[in-house]
């Protein structure tokens, strides 16, 4: 594995590095002021003036949707994507500014493997203009949703059309009102002998009749707005047979699909939050005196700059390991490398976080400081796109496997 770059990828780091540095970084504040009008006027969905500037500036530089995998019409390997994706997480919404951020990139790599032309022209192409958003409509708030036999949402066949009744949660995004489409995954063959060949992948439009949004859910209070995490009813929902994706029964082969690409990219971007979140840390505890010296002298925190150092570093090439075995040998083969990074990156990014807010004191755990909703951001992602302990178990499953015949 070779560990250096190529020349072109090295520029991209350099042009996105200085973009964030100059329009997205020194706008964090202006952000949260203008979320927190919107919510004052009462609705906090309607998006940020600033992002959608931010967005006509990265397009007119060429920073554009780089998360456009190489096989399907981008210039980019995920391994030469990673590092890129590492710098726009630096800031939770950083990546959104480049067209890169969940759960667009997961749905439009959805519509580029396995959308037909005809949905590729209705819907993906706005999404790769960034003209309109979706949303990924999986988990239900009535079952286990880490085992997503459990779903219980009904799609089922009526005449040309298909009838969806159920009820969702999680649904990043949905309360956005650029949000035009949902690709949402039900139940299309509840008998089916095979359990994994019960579930279907369908095209909701966001404004069918029948599509009823209940309620937003807060993480540790943030309401994530203007973005947003939605519970929503569907009832007697209709919708084109067209709109099935690949056919019925293969909702779970899209899944694979989806989430594994879509799982790297969280794994690279709270990479750079955690990267941030150290030179954050060393820079309070260099400039605060606490016994008469800086408090970057007391050996604890010695300690924990060297420990976070070494995670951040371990975490990073394990998520480059990920990146290669999927462009080289292809997603599945690299399942085991997908399920390790899933675990470790979450839980080091929430470690070094943590002992950024120690460092900060009282001012880390408040919005002084874009520490707290960092790890409230990064606690979710030890539940999304499958828990710890389902990649935990997968992991263990696969290591006992390549040892049974030895």
């Amino acid at each position: 594995m070779d560990f250096d770059f190529p020349p072109k990828v090295k520029e991209l780091q350099s042009r996105v590095s200085a973009f964030m540095e100059a329009h997205v970084l020194p706008n964090e504040a202006t952000f949260i002021a203008e979320v927190d009008e919107n919510r004052r006027n009462g609705n906090a969905w309607i998006p940020t003036k600033i992002i959608e500037t931010l967005k006509e500036k990265a397009k007119a530089e060429g920073l554009w949707n780089l998360w456009r995998p190489k096989a399907h019409g981008g210039t980019l390997t995920n391994l030469e994507y990673a590092p890129l994706c590492e710098i726009m997480g630096r800031v939770t919404w950083g990546p959104e500014v480049f067209n890169c951020s969940a759960p667009d990139t997961g749905n439009m790599e959805v519509l580029l493997r396995y959308g037909s032309p005809e949905h590729q022209k209705q819907w993906l192409e706005p999404l790769l203009a960034g003209e309109f958003r979706s949303a990924f409509l999986m988990t239900e708030p009535e079952v286990a949703s880490s085992d997503a036999t459990n779903i219980q949402c009904r799609i089922e066949r009526v005449g040309d059309e298909y009838v969806i009744n159920g009820r969702k949660w999680w649904s990043s995004g949905v309360g956005d009102p650029r949000c035009k489409i949902f690709i949402l995954m039900g139940k299309s063959d509840p008998d089916n002998a095979d359990p994994y060949k019960r579930q279907s992948m369908i095209l909701v439009p966001a404004d069918a009749p029948g599509v009823k949004v209940l309620r937003h859910l807060s993480v540790f209070g943030y309401d994530d707005a203007p973005h947003g995490h939605m519970e929503v009813l569907l009832e007697n929902v209709r919708v084109p047979a067209s709109n099935m994706l690949l056919g019925e029964g293969r909702g779970f082969e899209i899944a694979q699909g989806r989430l594994g690409p879509g799982r790297i990219h969280h794994c690279m971007r709270i990479i750079g939050q955690a990267e941030r979140a150290l030179e954050l840390m060393c820079k309070r505890l260099q400039s605060r005196v606490a016994f008469g010296k800086p408090v970057s002298d007391q050996s604890v925190w010695h300690e924990r700059i060297a420990e976070s150092r070494c995670m951040i570093e371990q975490a990073r090439l394990l998520t480059l390991k990920a990146a290669y075995k999927m462009d080289t040998v292809g997603n599945k083969e690299a399942r085991a490398e997908i399920a390790m990074i899933k675990i470790v990156a979450p839980n080091m990014a929430q470690q070094v976080i943590d002992w950024a807010i120690q460092a900060h004191g009282g001012g880390g755990i408040s919005d002084a400081f874009p520490l707290a909703w960092m790890y409230a951001w990064n606690r979710t992602l030890r539940l999304a796109d499958g828990p710890d302990e389902v990649h935990r178990n997968q992991l263990a499953k696969f290591e006992l496997r390549s040892h049974q015949h030895r």
